[in-house]
């Protein structure tokens, strides 16, 4: 019997509806049954996927335009075409010289400021046109790619962005389109008309401008920096330009602005994020320039190049899956048994793909199968040949773990504090020197542990955070550095819970797993045509399109909250605490793991794209006549990019919220993740797995001896691949932690923390009196000028009569 086949009988049904063409994983067949998550695990190929901030430069502006606003384009180029002929008659754009194109563009800018609605409106759509790169004139989309990226440093040097950002400000206040969207009973891409064309704008020069090409000039060198800063200031109605979206998207999930294109919004926000604060390769780089200044040794490894460097190992066979396997090897099963037997040989020769002869097998049956053998199970072997696999395709053995090992600081004492409780009877608190009276294996012990001790960013700053609060006045001032994090967090931090509950009610909405609730958030405003499809074919265009909108938005989602989790952790622990706490408290985890209680293969692999229509292809080449096969077949890809980003993203989200979190640990016990986060493990990408391990190790001592005992090969691939603490005992329910302890107490200490940092450095309104400064000189006193009210100064000579001439004062009283 095939995994995922019903026996002898519908393999020539199976084979006609692969097509033959296709090698197993490239395509989908739409027609065939879903393959349930315990079915075939071994038919997943390794994932080439590699792991970025964003996707190709094309692909990012692609997902910008939802297929509905694709009529858009020839009226954007319209709007530009009537006003550009009013001014040059004989010449196109791509004719005109620089000073020309300046000229043009402060025109454009000019016609912002008009006060008639559709004036403004059409004038926007030219500049839009200006910034998708003029494509009426190009005749190849590396052409418009490159007009793109010239005209929008020109419009960012005569001011557009500035411009735009007022005109987003109004449209934001805008109360008319407001109240009129909350009456309507479906809101459609009309409603939005206004907000899209200046978002699609500003994200089209974050997005460029962000990246920096091969042949950029010096000045656009200086341009993106120069923008880069202004954009991560507080110059936007003194706050960054990052608050004021985060401000659209609360506004849409209160529901009175149900108008709003969330998607543009966040897709735009999750780029200003990463403009302002940076990738994750900058924010390595700024660690280590951190751990330098703090005098702290660098770090052991740099993980991102570990990870790249990372194979997939082959996923455990779920008990369904062997029992398939017995059924189908019948005699054969003594061998099956054998190779389980000599695991440690087998290991020995290639220790990342444990199971892989299995595996091999299916897929040798599977292909054959595809090729009509009459019998293809007569030639499996436990061990496969070697002509099967050429000597590129086998890795060397490695000579060690990925990561180095680290023990911190708290460890080595508590290591310490139960040796001298044990041999000696005496403790001596956070004292890690003293080893008398301790035997030599333990001397040699300390030794190892200190010698990989590891001391984080975080544990200096809560040191640090400690002694301001005892001793906040011989202690100093502290001096707070604005980066551009800095700033961002003193923008979010009075919404800050807010926020973090908008973008997961979003999140929510936009999950594949959530079923359509008559109270749940429409975040489709954007989507949606004015007039609903009425043939099949529109319905299924449709059909691709929503899907591939809420991709997006998970995508978008995803990317925003590790960021700034990421940003946060590196500028302040506190920081990245407070916003873990909040999303903890909105449900954050249980909604993860509702994310991935999915056929999570099938959303990896899924092909919700239409090629043809994906910008700049749709606007320089002449559109096919789209047919439903066209529709299902979607792209050639292996996986879906932005689908593995926005998994691995959660996954690492995920782990940020539960690490040295008992409370949060036991909170992915108590929601049954395990087997959630097992599954998972079937997509053979290296990062996906190493997050999904990570997850596993760390609740391995709340779930028992025998799902440890059931789940070896789980055991297996966290040994090899995750980062090892040296005293841990991640893998026995023996470390005291592990105990059902009240966690309460836990989150209730670090959000008392959370809370004093915050009064202490931010909350300066509200500081204790006794520490403020005191101004005892009487000059400067009845010096200072104070404004009375106008109405006091009117009726003056009542209060001087009220007040003072009708009160009796014993002045000598008053004086003693």
């Amino acid at each position: 019997m095939e995994p995922g086949g019903g026996g002898a009988g519908p393999l020539p049904a199976n084979n006609k509806a692969r097509g033959g063409a296709a090698p197993p994983g490239k395509g989908r067949d739409l027609g065939r049954p879903p393959r349930k998550d315990s079915e075939g695990y071994s038919e997943s190929p390794d994932l080439e996927f590699e792991y970025a901030d964003t996707d190709k430069w094309a692909a990012e502006l692609s997902e910008l335009y939802s297929y509905t606003e694709g009529p858009e384009f020839l009226l954007n180029r319209k709007c530009f075409e009537e006003d550009f002929r009013i001014h040059v008659r004989d010449k196109k754009w791509t004719e005109l010289d620089k000073k020309q194109h300046r000229t043009h563009a402060m025109r454009l800018l000019d016609g912002l400021e008009v006060t008639a609605r559709e004036r403004r409106l059409r004038v926007a759509r030219a500049i839009l046109y200006v910034a998708q790169g003029t494509f009426g004139e190009c005749s190849s989309e590396a052409e418009v790619q490159a007009w793109m990226r010239y005209n929008i440093f020109l419009l960012l040097e005569v001011g557009t962005f500035n411009a735009l950002v007022e005109l987003l400000n109004m449209e934001i206040d805008n109360s008319a389109a407001c109240s009129s969207a909350v009456r309507k009973p479906a809101i459609s891409l009309a409603d939005s008309t206004d907000l899209r064309v200046l978002l699609n704008i500003m994200y089209l020069i974050v997005e460029t401008v962000r990246q920096e090409a091969e042949g950029d000039k010096a000045e656009w060198k200086s341009m993106r920096q120069t923008f880069r800063a202004e954009l991560g200031a507080p110059l936007y109605n003194n706050e960054p330009f990052s608050v004021m979206l985060f401000g659209m998207v609360t506004k849409f999930c209160s529901g009175h602005a149900p108008h709003f294109p969330m998607k543009k919004v966040l897709l735009l926000l999750w780029k200003t994020v990463l403009c302002t604060l940076g990738g994750f390769e900058e924010l390595q780089s700024m660690k280590a320039e951190k751990r330098e200044v703090l005098g702290l040794p660098p770090l052991p490894e740099d993980s991102i190049k570990v990870i790249r460097n990372m194979r997939a190992a082959s996923p455990p066979a779920s008990a369904s899956d062997l029992i398939e396997q017995q059924q189908k090897r019948g005699r054969r099963e003594h061998k099956a048994l054998i190779k389980q037997d000599n695991l440690d040989a087998f290991n020995e020769r290639d220790p990342y793909k444990a199971d892989d002869s299995r595996e091999e097998e299916e897929e040798n049956d599977d292909d054959n199968s595809l090729e009509g053998e009459t019998f293809p199970l007569e030639r499996d072997e436990v061990m496969p040949p070697p002509t099967q696999h050429p000597p590129s395709d086998r890795i060397t053995c490695p000579k060690g773990l990925p990561w180095a090992p680290k023990v911190r600081e708290k460890d080595i004492e508590m290591f310490l504090e139960s040796s001298r409780s044990k041999f000696i009877g005496y403790t001596l608190g956070s004292d890690t020197n003293t080893v008398v009276g301790l035997p030599r294996p333990i001397h040699e012990s300390i030794r190892t542990l200190k010698q990989h001790k590891y001391t984080s960013i975080a544990e200096v700053q809560v040191h640090m955070e400690d002694e301001y609060l005892r001793s906040p006045l011989s202690g100093g001032e502290e001096e707070v550095e604005q980066v551009p994090a800095e700033i961002l967090y003193q923008g979010l931090l009075p919404s800050l819970p807010q926020y973090m509950i908008a973008l997961l009610k979003i999140l929510l909405a936009a999950a594949p797993t959530s079923k359509a609730k008559t109270d749940s958030i429409n975040i489709l405003a954007d989507v949606l045509p004015e007039e609903m499809p009425t043939t099949v074919l529109q319905s299924m265009k449709l059909g691709v399109d929503v899907n591939r909108h809420k991709e997006i938005i998970v995508k978008a989602i995803s990317a925003v909250l590790l960021l700034l989790l990421k940003h946060f952790k590196l500028n302040h622990i506190y920081q990245f605490e407070y916003m873990a706490q909040h999303l903890v408290f909105a449900n954050c985890i249980p909604l993860i793991l509702k994310f991935f209680n999915q056929n999570i293969m099938s959303y990896i692999t899924a092909k919700n794209s239409i090629s043809v229509l994906d910008y700049p292809y749709c606007v320089v080449h002449e559109l096919p006549e789209l047919t439903a096969e066209s529709l299902e077949a979607g792209d050639n890809n292996q996986f879906c990019w932005r689908n593995l980003f926005s998994c691995i993203n959660l996954l690492r989200i995920l782990n940020k919220l539960t690490k040295w979190k008992h409370s949060r640990t036991m909170m992915l016990v108590v929601f049954k993740s395990a087997p959630i986060l097992k599954r998972a493990l079937k997509v053979k990408q290296a990062m996906m797995q190493l997050y999904v391990l990570k997850l596993l190790k760390v609740q391995t001592k709340y779930l028992g001896r025998q799902w440890r005992k059931s789940n070896m090969k789980t055991m297996s691939a966290i040994y090899q691949k995750v980062r090892h603490r040296l005293n841990d005992d991640w893998a026995y329910g023996n470390d005291l932690d592990a105990r059902p302890w009240d966690f309460q107490a836990e989150e209730c200490a670090l959000r008392a923390s959370i809370e004093r940092f915050n009064s202490r450095r931010y909350d300066r309104a509200h500081s204790n009196p006794d520490f403020l400064p005191v101004d005892n000189c009487l000059q400067s006193v009845l010096g200072q000028r104070v404004e009375l009210p106008e109405d006091f100064q009117v009726n003056y000579d009542l209060w001087l009569e009220r007040e003072v001439f009708s009160r009796p004062i014993s002045w000598e009283e008053l004086l003693q």
